[in-house]
């Protein structure tokens, strides 16, 4: 999996590549299966267009997870905790949901960016997993319980914004 790291304004600073096991479940046997090179300070893999509202957190595969719940939020993985804690604001930005991964490293750039989005005039609030991170509680889980675990740590207009509607099919 390749993934452009990209500054705020969409320009391409750097390059994330994921080796994924051949029979697609994982990560690739390797000693190294994750690498990353070019600018990523401040900088991050971003899903969707950054607005007034975004989610960041670390990984990609976190992200993503994530995503399956909030389609329509716009997301950055930053990809690193100490990255995450250094990610650069969009100017428009009022709203930053900070998905912690539970660890030490994740309670630490939690930390860090709440305190920097809140000295910006940022609200910052934090969308905490059930697990160690959102891809391994949609692993564990599945979509819809991680739909429901996200929606009561949303503001509820965000929540009414980015949830989307599902679509309930009949024969």
């Amino acid at each position: 999996m390749i993934a452009a790291v990209t500054d705020l304004s969409g320009a391409i600073t750097g390059a994330h590549r994921t080796w994924l096991a051949p029979d697609g479940l994982g990560k690739a046997p390797i000693d190294t299966p994750r690498r990353a090179m070019g600018g990523l300070l401040g900088h991050a893999v971003r899903f969707g267009a950054a607005a007034e509202v975004v989610a960041a957190g670390e990984g990609i595969e976190t992200m993503l997870s994530l995503r399956c719940a909030l389609p329509a939020m716009p997301m950055a993985a930053a990809l690193s905790a100490s990255h995450l804690a250094a990610l650069e604001f969009p100017a428009a930005l009022r709203r930053l949901y900070v998905a912690r991964d539970a660890d030490a490293a994740g309670e630490m750039a939690l930390t860090a960016l709440t305190d920097r989005a809140r000295a910006a005039g940022v609200e910052a609030l934090v969308l905490a997993p059930q697990l160690g991170d959102f891809n391994e509680d949609l692993q564990t889980f599945g979509s819809g319980a991680v739909r429901t675990a996200v929606q009561i740590q949303l503001a509820p207009q965000d929540a009414a914004r980015f949830m989307g509607r599902r679509t309930v099919r009949t024969r």
